[in-house]
C-alpha cells in the first residue's frame, strides 16, 4: 500500500513537471564489495568502482535555446549508512612528522593522533548533505553558466585519462596524493563556492573555466581558486588539458596541478588511456589545521607537566618548521592503461608512476589489473588487483573509489590489495 501511494505521488509530481516542460530525475549508484589490503583489515566497503550516491537532477526548457538546470548529489556509504568514509586502515602516515626527533615520543604520538585520528572520517568532514554535487545553472546558445559545488576542470581531465575511471584499487589517484599521502591532497576533485562557464562545439572541441571565491576548493580552505580546461571528444578521442590553482587564506599560491591526457577508442574491443599529471604546492591550505593540532593536543599536556615556556616555544618552532616543509609537494606522475572487451566482460590494466621531486625522492609505481562482468546494462560484478611499489618514505596504499587507501605499515613498504564488488546504477 505504501509503495503504491509513493508511486502515485511520484507519478503525479513528474506529470506536473512534464506539463511545465520540466524534467526531474532521481538517480544513483549502489556499489559495495569486500577488499583485502596488505597491512590492513579485510573490510566490506562502499563505493569500490564508483562512489555510492543518491542524486536529483532536473531541467526546465525556457525556449530559444535556454534551459535551467540543477543537480544535487549526496554521498551514501552502504557499509554503514553514513556519508563520511574513513581510510581503509589506521596505519599512521609518518611523513608529516618527519624531522621532529627532538620532540619527545609521547608528544609526537599525541600529534599523530590529532593529525590522523584512527577511524575518523577522511572524506566529507564537514558532514555536507550534498557533498558530491550541489549546482544550479543556465544553458544558453553560447554555453552554460553554473554555480555551486562541482567537479573541477583539471580533475575532469584526470578522470578521462585514468584507465580505472577513478575507481577500484587500480585508480591512478592512489599514487598522486603527495608524499604525505591523503593528508596532502594531490588534486582538487571538486570546488565549492564556484562559478563555471562551459561550452561544447559541434566539432568535438569544448572548454571550461572556473573561479572559486573565499572558502572554495575541495575542502573549502582556499582564499580563491582558478581552473580551466580544453577538451576534444570526437573521432574516437576523449582527450584534454586541465589546470587547477588554489590560493591559501593568506592569498599565497597553494596546490597547482596541470593534467594532460585522455583515451582513444580503436574499435569495439580496444580502448587506450594515457595521462600526465604535475602537482606543486608550497603553501598547503591544510597547514593551519595541522598547526592548530599543536594547540589542541600538545599544549595542554605540556602545561600539565609543568614544561617551561622557553622549552614549549622551542618545541613549537621545531614542529612549525618541519610541518610546513612536510606538507609541500613537487611531483610529476604519468599513467598508461588499456580496456579490452571480451564477451560480456571487460579487462582493465594500467601502470602509473609517481616521480617525487622533493629531497625525500619518495617515488611510487602502481601496477593494476581488473575485470568487469556485465550482468545487464545497469549491473556489473568487478574485481581488481593492485600492487604499489613504494620507495624511501612513500606509504601509498590501494583504496577504492570512495575510500582512500590510507598508509602502508611502514615507509617504503609495498601496498597490495584485492577487491571483489557489485555495482548497480539506477
Amino acid at each position: 500500500m505504501k509503495k503504491s501511494l509513493i508511486a502515485a505521488l511520484l507519478g503525479a509530481t513528474f506529470a506536473c513537471s512534464a506539463l511545465a516542460q520540466t524534467s526531474v530525475q532521481i538517480y544513483g549508484i549502489a556499489d559495495a564489495g569486500v577488499m583485502w589490503q596488505k597491512g590492513g583489515p579485510t573490510k566490506i566497503y562502499s563505493g569500490g568502482a564508483d562512489g555510492s550516491r543518491l542524486g536529483i537532477r532536473g531541467s526546465e526548457d525556457l525556449g530559444n535555446g535556454y534551459k535551467a538546470i540543477f543537480n544535487l548529489e549526496a554521498r551514501v556509504e552502504l557499509d554503514n549508512g553514513s556519508q563520511q568514509p574513513a581510510l581503509m586502515n589506521d596505519n599512521p602516515g609518518v611523513y608529516l612528522l618527519r624531522g621532529m626527533d627532538q620532540i619527545p615520543q609521547a608528544i609526537r604520538d599525541r600529534l599523530q593522533a590529532a593529525i590522523q585520528p584512527p577511524g575518523a572520517p577522511a572524506v566529507n568532514q564537514e558532514k555536507a548533505l550534498f557533498d558530491r554535487t550541489a549546482m544550479v545553472g543556465l544553458i544558453t546558445p553560447i554555453g552554460a553558466v553554473m554555480l555551486g559545488r562541482m567537479y573541477t576542470p583539471g580533475y575532469e581531465v584526470f578522470n578521462m585519462a585514468d584507465a580505472f575511471e577513478s575507481g577500484t584499487a587500480g585508480t591512478w589517484g592512489h599514487v598522486t596524493g603527495g608524499t604525505a599521502g591523503f593528508t596532502a591532497l594531490g588534486a582538487d576533485i571538486r570546488s565549492q563556492e564556484a562559478i563555471q562557464y562551459r561550452i561544447a562545439l559541434p566539432n568535438g572541441l569544448g572548454g571550461s573555466v572556473m573561479y572559486g571565491a573565499r572558502n572554495s576548493g575541495y575542502l573549502g580552505r582556499y582564499y580563491k581558486f582558478r581552473a580551466g580546461a580544453v577538451t576534444y571528444k570526437a573521432n574516437g578521442f576523449d582527450v584534454g588539458i586541465g589546470y587547477n590553482h588554489g590560493y591559501d587564506m593568506q592569498n599565497r599560491p597553494s596546490l597547482r596541478t596541470l593534467t594532460v591526457g585522455g583515451s582513444y577508442t580503436l574499435n569495439d574491443s580496444w580502448k587506450f588511456f594515457a595521462g600526465f599529471h604535475s602537482q606543486r604546492n608550497q603553501n598547503s591550505a591544510l597547514l593551519p589545521d595541522y598547526l592548530a593540532g599543536w594547540n589542541q593536543a600538545v599544549v595542554p599536556a605540556l602545561v600539565a607537566q609543568g614544561v617551561p615556556q622557553a622549552t614549549q616555544a622551542a618545541l613549537l618552532r621545531i614542529f612549525q618548521t618541519n610541518i610546513t616543509a612536510n606538507t609541500q609537494q613537487d611531483a610529476n606522475s604519468y599513467q598508461v592503461g588499456v580496456h579490452y572487451r571480451v564477451g560480456n566482460g571487460r579487462i582493465v590494466a594500467s601502470y602509473a608512476h609517481q616521480n617525487d621531486r622533493l629531497a625525500s625522492n619518495s617515488d611510487a609505481d602502481l601496477y593494476a589489473v581488473g575485470y568487469n562482468y556485465y550482468l545487464s546494462k545497469r549491473t556489473d560484478l568487478y574485481t581488481a588487483l593492485a600492487f604499489i611499489k613504494n620507495d624511501n618514505e612513500a606509504q601509498y596504499a590501494p583504496g577504492t573509489s570512495g575510500n582512500p587507501g590510507g598508509f602502508t605499515e611502514a615507509p617504503g613498504a609495498d601496498g597490495r590489495a584485492l577487491q571483489l564488488g557489485i555495482r548497480h546504477r539506477f
